[in-house]
């Protein structure tokens, strides 16, 4: 196994890594909307903070070389389901077809009160 990390993307805030590199596949943490350089949740509403969650990903999966295309599953976390055709358009925005598996959940809170968390694997 082997850590990622990135100042691209929040640290951790708990005992994980950003993401494992693991016999070709990486496992990327669920990310929350923080901006790193700012260290706070993007601004702008449920689809800037899907951007933000989304961007970190990607800028965790640029450590290994790899792009959004390299991902095979993607879990989506709401704290209101209600937001998910707002996120569904900017999810369109990093994914092209062929489209990774995806699963979506209503979830009765997140970290930091966060109300959205993403996290994704990818293969080499």
């Amino acid at each position: 196994m082997k850590a990622l990390n990135t100042t691209n993307a929040p640290a951790a805030i708990g005992p994980y890594s950003q993401a494992i590199e693991a016999n070709g596949t990486v496992y990327v943490s669920g990310q929350l909307p923080i901006n790193p350089a700012t260290g706070e949740f993007a601004e702008g509403g449920i689809q800037a903070e899907a951007r933000q969650s989304l961007t970190n990903i990607q800028n965790i999966l640029a450590t290994e070389g790899l792009t959004m295309q390299n991902v095979v599953k993607v879990t989506v976390l709401l704290a209101d389901i209600g937001n998910f055709a707002a996120v569904n358009e900017v999810y369109a925005e990093f994914f092209k077809a062929p489209y990774p598996a995806r699963s979506a959940f209503a979830v009765a809170a997140l970290p930091k009160g966060a109300n959205i968390e993403i996290e994704a694997i990818a293969v080499k």
